[in-house]
């Protein structure tokens, strides 16, 4: 899951150097933390949390085959 954020978001900002994605596991759900830097918050969030909604639909398909909750929060 990590690395599947990690491109998306390396695909979407000026500063691919800048994407840093973290990854936190319990037993039952997965956080990770998306670290961009502050000029492309916004490219990342898109209007309205467009994007950033699709992010995270397409981390839910993906962690579909784990039985695992997957939280993705982005950080400044």
């Amino acid at each position: 899951m990590k690395e599947l954020v990690e491109v998306i978001a390396k695909a979407l900002v000026d500063c691919p150097e800048e994407v840093a994605v973290t990854e936190t596991e319990n037993e039952k759900s997965i956080v990770l933390e998306l670290h961009v830097a502050q000029s492309d918050m916004g490219k990342v969030i898109g209007k309205q949390g467009r994007i950033a909604k699709a992010i995270r639909a397409v981390v839910k398909a993906a962690a579909a085959k784990c039985d695992k909750k997957v939280i993705v929060d982005i950080v400044q």
